[in-house]
C-alpha cells in the first residue's frame, strides 16, 4: 500500500478515524495474549519501525550484517517472506528462487547472505539455528509477539518520522508511540531529523545516525532517466536519482511490493525509448522482476552507512557478549 497524505498530519480525516485505531490495537493485544514467545538458543537481533512504509529495514540489516561479520559472527537473515508464496522455515535459494517464491526484501538479502523466510519468526528462528546461525537478524518484526529478541532497533526515516503519530488507520503507527520505545534498545536514523522526532525519545535511547549511499550511482550521472518504484516511499529512491546527477525525464509510482505486468514494462520501455532514456528502478522492485525482463532495466544499488559505525559495533559486540 501506499501511505495516504493524511497519515503526515492531524487533519480531520485523522481525526475521524481516531476511534477505529482502538481495533488495530486490541487486535494487537489479543494476538499478544494468545501466542506464546519462544527463543531459538541464539541471538535474535530485530530490526524494525514505529510505523508502516519503507523506513530503510533492509539497507540498515544489510549494513549490520556487514558489521557482525567483522565481529566473526556468522549471520543469518529472517524474513515473514511479504508477497511470496513459501510459508517456510525455507532457506531461500538465490538461483532458484523467484519474488513470487519469497518476497522480493528476502530475494535481495540472499544475494547477501544465507536468508530465510517463515510465516512463524519463532519457526524459522529455530531453523535458521540449527542450520548454523550464529545471530539471527530478523528484517522486521518488532511487534511479532512469537519470538524473543535479544535486541531490537526501530529505523526512522528522519524525513518522514511517525506521520501524525497515531495508530492505523487514522496515521501510519504500528502501534502507540510509548509502547514502541518500550521494545527497543536504539534508534537508528536515517537522514536529517526534518520532523522532530528526536525530542520524542528518552533522553537516555540512543539514536544512531546514518544515510544511505548509492554505490552505482555514476553509471546515471548526466543520463537521460525513467525511473519507476513500487516501494514504500518512492519519492526517496527519485530523490537519490537526482543527488547522483541523473537527469529525470519521468517517473512512475506503484503499489508497495507491486507485482510488474508484461503491459506494465512494455509500456515503461515505450516511454523510455521515446525519450531517448534509460529505465532505473529500486533493487527491490529489480527483484520482483522476471529474469527475462530485466534486460535494459538498471537498479540503483544503495548501502546504509554509520555515521558511527564504532558505536553501532559496540552495541553488537554487547549484545553477542551480554545479551
Amino acid at each position: 500500500m501506499q501511505a495516504p497524505d493524511f497519515w503526515k498530519t492531524n487533519g480531520g480525516l485523522a481525526t475521524f478515524l481516531s476511534p477505529l485505531s482502538f481495533l488495530w490495537r486490541a487486535g494487537a493485544c489479543w494476538r499478544t495474549a494468545t501466542s506464546t514467545a519462544r527463543h531459538p538458543g541464539g541471538k535474535v537481533i530485530c530490526v524494525g519501525n514505529f510505523t508502516i512504509g519503507g523506513a530503510g529495514k533492509t539497507p540498515t540489516v544489510l549494513a549490520l550484517y556487514d558489521i557482525l561479520r567483522d565481529l566473526g559472527i556468522h549471520p543469518h537473515f529472517l524474513s515473514r517472506g511479504y508477497g511470496g508464496t513459501q510459508t517456510g522455515p525455507h532457506r531461500i535459494d538465490p538461483k532458484h528462487d523467484t519474488a513470487t517464491d519469497v518476497g522480493d526484501e528476502p530475494l535481495l538479502l540472499s544475494q547477501y547472505g544465507p536468508a530465510w523466510v517463515a510465516r512463524n519468526r519463532a519457526d524459522g528462528a529455530q531453523a535458521a539455528r540449527d542450520a548454523g546461525a550464529g545471530v539471527i537478524l530478523l528484517d522486521d518484526g518488532l511487534q511479532n509477539p512469537t519470538l524473543i529478541k535479544d535486541c531490537s532497533l526501530a529505523v526512522i526515516d528522519g524525513a518522514y518520522g511517525i506521520g501524525n503519530g497515531k495508530v492505523i488507520p487514522a496515521g501510519p503507527m504500528r502501534e502507540p508511540l510509548k509502547q514502541g520505545i518500550a521494545k527497543v534498545r536504539a534508534v537508528i536514523l536515517i537522514g536529517d531529523d526534518q520532523t522532530g522526532f528526536c525530542p520524542k525519545l528518552p533522553t537516555e535511547m540512543p539514536v544512531f545516525k546514518a544515510r544511505i549511499t548509492p554505490q552505482n550511482g555514476d553509471e546515471f550521472t548526466r543520463k537521460r532517466v525513467v525511473a519507476f518504484a513500487g516501494i514504500g516511499r518512492p519519492a526517496k529512491f527519485y530523490d537519490s536519482l537526482r543527488a547522483c546527477g541523473a537527469d529525470m525525464i519521468a517517473t512512475r509510482d506503484f503499489a508497495d511490493h507491486h507485482v510488474f505486468s508484461s503491459s506494465e514494462l512494455t509500456q515503461l520501455r515505450h516511454d523510455a525509448d521515446s525519450q531517448r532514456a534509460i529505465l532505473v528502478t529500486t533493487e527491490k522492485d529489480f527483484m520482483r522482476l522476471p529474469v527475462a525482463d530485466r534486460h535494459g532495466i538498471s537498479p540503483l544499488r544503495v548501502r546504509l552507512e554509520f555515521q558511527d559505525r564504532a558505536a553501532v559495533l559496540h552495541l553488537m559486540e554487547t549484545v553477542i557478549t551480554h545479551g
